[in-house]
């Protein structure tokens, strides 16, 4: 029967809940082009004259969309069946409908909205019609062309429609078979790892060098480009990406060009990626440390006015602390003050460096791209010869340079590295041409891999080239992914201590005859023809300057280095000491004043509590060096003092000394029972086993 529909509503009885607004505008486009093509099911309302929908509650959602937008009036006249019944009935038959339902396989939507197209409509009409985006009829008809096995499985379920979308992100059929063959049998394979695969011969359309070349100038270049057409348009697959990567270093190093005579530099590197790691390795220079800035006289007029301040805060601290806070002072404003003049002082006490102009024709800088394709110009220096900066005795700096061994050709000048030409073994035989790129990464893979089984039977041999590749810094790649650089420190410019002395020594007294051939396999003959003992200095070295000083941007230190501190067993107050420039004129003045009370309670606290910050903190360097008079128990404590932040009884190490601790008591007893008290042991000799046999225990507890 016919019923206006302005005289239907949505029962309670029906079963669906749930609602998409866009599944319901996608039905509703489909109406409205073709009319409703099954009748709503209804019963008699409690009004007279309206009826209860309880089957096709989204066709109904529909019709009103259609209503809403003009193209029917609220009188049209909807097929509905009629039934007479219960609600509880009528809530069965609402069930039945939609549970018995069963949708289209996506093999058969493929294959449905293919005979359309091959029926005469065209991609936008289709879309129109069924009230879906383009894209989505495009990528159905995509499905619909893929490879015959591949849709075959899709058909018979043995893959999942995001499966057969993977491999439909190339219309290659080579490719898809290729890729279909590789992961058919695997378990448990993820679409995107299938996607990866397909488009591993080409490029993103999110990489770097995409968006820095931009997809205008890469299609008149005569790049193709393969959209995906199951994901966002930044996945696109860019199909030639020698065309890309061409264009991308022409761009580059014509910045790099401009960069270089602008600045007066010697060279400025173009790297076609988001770091220069590598690149930095391969090219074997050195990072260039610049001689400290100078104070002038008008920052050391600004220090003297800050402490003056911050010492009149402290004084305002002290006074609330001794007689009562004043409600009158915003001591929250006091303190972003306090923290504010702090940080411009130790600014202005740190100058930022820069570049001595004797050295400008040296030294390069490493021109990157950004994530979102914007080419980058990095900070740091770098240069083939050792750059070094020295204070004379008048006090001047006097920059040196210490030249690196000839490189002959294959040195750096210019705004990038020369382009390799083809190798012989990259020809083919007959030597007329050269063998596919691809050809020759299979057969490069392969061969890697002989060499890796072989080198399992020759572990002193893995040893040393992990030495030398750690240690060597010439032009070319020691040929491993085994790299020791230097951290990247989060400030390069902190005070230098003894600990520093003694690296900067190891490193001048270790045996640098390997380093003087020009090519990597001399120097690692070279290498290898070291002593033991050489060798061993070589790696401890490499492993010293490559420790990070912190866990990324963070403020916590690596647990694993409290573990190395413990089994060293590491003297910190015999290598470094607290003083004014690295430690007391960078916290407040009452924090130096609970580091006296830590050695000396509040007697020693109290000669120095009214004395001015800067006083104080050249007091607290004087004590804490042992070089102030004070009675010889407070003088021990203060030598030995050291701040958390320098100690290393932290993190796994305290977690292995909680576990020691944490030994049940009678155990305790019993292993002490087994230790002779060498109080009682007469002999020096038998007291000295004693104490070396402790020793390991206490190692072998540390080891576990």
């Amino acid at each position: 029967m016919l019923i206006a529909f302005n005289k239907l509503y949505l029962s309670d009885s029906n079963v669906r809940k749930t609602r998409s607004d866009a599944d319901d505008a996608q039905l509703s486009a489909d109406i409205e082009a073709r009319g409703l093509l099954q009748n709503l099911i209804v019963t008699k309302g409690k009004k007279r004259g309206t009826f209860a929908v309880i089957a096709g509650g989204r066709r109904l959602r529909a019709i009103e969309m259609i209503v809403e937008r003009g193209a029917w009036s609220a009188e049209t006249e909807i097929e509905c069946k009629l039934i007479d019944g219960k609600e509880a009935e009528a809530g069965e038959v609402s069930l039945a409908e939609n549970f018995q339902r069963v949708g289209m396989s996506p093999a058969e939507e493929c294959r449905a909205f293919l005979h359309f197209i091959t029926e005469g409509n065209d991609v936008a009409a289709v879309a129109q019609r069924f009230g879906l985006t383009q894209r989505f009829v495009e990528g159905r008809l995509r499905l619909a062309n893929l490879a015959e096995p591949i849709f075959a499985a899709l058909a018979a379920g043995d893959i999942t429609l995001d499966h057969a979308k993977a491999y439909a992100s190339t219309t290659c059929h080579d490719t898809q078979l290729r890729t279909y063959e590789q992961y058919r049998y695997g378990y448990n394979v993820s679409a995107e790892a299938i996607r990866r695969a397909v488009a591993s011969t080409g490029l993103s359309g999110a990489s770097a060098i995409a968006l820095l070349v931009g997809e205008d100038a890469y299609a008149a270049a005569g790049g193709r480009i393969e959209r995906d057409l199951f994901s966002e348009s930044s996945d696109d697959c860019w199909i030639d990406p020698d065309i890309a990567r061409q264009l991308a270093a022409a761009k580059m190093e014509a910045e790099a060009a401009r960069l270089a005579a602008e600045m007066g530099l010697a060279w400025i590197a173009p790297v076609a990626g988001t770091n220069s790691w590598t690149a930095r390795s391969e090219m074997g220079v050195h990072p260039v440390r610049l001689p400290p800035a100078p104070i002038s006289a008008d920052a050391q007029a600004r220090i003297a006015a800050i402490e003056a301040r911050l010492d009149e805060i402290n004084d305002l601290y002290e006074q609330a602390e001794a007689e009562g806070a004043d409600k009158g002072t915003d001591w929250d404003a006091l303190e972003t003050e306090y923290d504010a003049l702090n940080d411009e002082r130790q600014a202005l006490k740190n100058p930022v460096a820069e570049l001595p102009d004797e050295w400008r024709s040296q030294v390069g800088r490493f021109l990157i791209l950004a994530n979102d394709g914007t080419m980058v110009l990095q900070d740091e220096y770098f240069s083939e010869a050792r750059l070094r900066f020295e204070q004379s005795d008048d006090g001047n700096l006097v920059v040196t340079s210490e030249e690196s061994p000839d490189r002959g050709s294959g040195s750096h000048t210019g705004s990038g590295p020369a382009k390799p030409a083809h190798k012989p073994e990259a020809v083919a035989p007959g030597g007329d041409k050269p063998i596919s790129a691809r050809l020759f990464d299979e057969l490069a893979v392969q061969r890697r891999n002989v060499l890796g089984a072989s080198l399992l039977a020759d572990p002193g041999l893995a040893l040393d080239y992990a030495i030398f590749a750690m240690c060597d810094t010439g032009w070319d790649s020691a040929g491993t992914t085994i790299r020791a650089p230097r951290a990247d420190d989060p400030v390069h410019d902190a005070p230098a201590g003894l600990a520093e002395t003694l690296i900067a020594e190891a490193g001048d007294a270790l045996d640098k005859r390997w380093q003087e051939p020009r090519e990597p396999a001399d120097r690692f003959l070279a290498f290898r023809a070291l002593d033991d003992d050489a060798k061993a200095a070589w790696l401890a070295f490499a492993v010293a300057g490559s420790l990070e000083a912190k866990k990324g941007h963070s403020s916590e230190y690596h647990p694993i280095h409290a573990v190395l501190g413990g089994l060293l067993d590491v003297d910190v107050a015999a290598l470094w000491r607290p003083t004014s420039e690295n430690f007391f004129d960078r916290i407040p003045k009452g924090a130096c004043l609970a580091a006296l009370a830590d050695v000396g309670g509040s007697e020693l606290t109290g000669r120095y509590a009214a004395s001015k910050k800067h006083e104080l903190s050249a007091s607290c360097q004087k004590l804490f060096s042992g070089d102030a008079i004070v009675e010889p128990e407070i003088r021990e404590r203060a030598i030995a003092w050291l701040p958390e932040a320098m100690k290393f009884a932290t993190g796994a190490a305290a977690a292995i000394e909680d576990d020691v601790n944490d030994t049940d008591p009678d155990e305790q007893d019993a292993d002490d029972a087994l230790i002779p008290d060498t109080d009682l042991v007469d002999d020096p000799a038998s007291a000295a086993a004693i104490d070396d046999d402790t020793t390991a225990a206490e190692e072998a507890v540390l080891t576990a």
